[in-house]
């Protein structure tokens, strides 16, 4: 029983610093945009990389992604 002077403490100063933590990241703008990351993922360039067909080279066998 005389744990709970200890615990009590403890978990009421973790549940503050969490409130805190929150408190900041919704002021920094962490929460403005939900859904801009998901539709720039979903408008990814998806090109297919060639091989370059060169025997002697390091990478012999390894594609090579082409970007313009």
């Amino acid at each position: 029983m005389d744990i709970l002077w200890l615990l009590v403490p403890m978990s009421v100063l973790i549940a503050l610093g969490i409130g805190a933590v929150f408190i900041w990241s919704a002021r920094s703008g962490q929460f403005d945009d939900l859904e801009g990351p998901a539709q720039r993922m979903l408008m990814d360039d998806d090109r297919t990389p060639e091989i370059t067909g060169r025997p002697d080279s390091v990478d012999a066998g390894v594609t090579d992604i082409q970007r313009p």
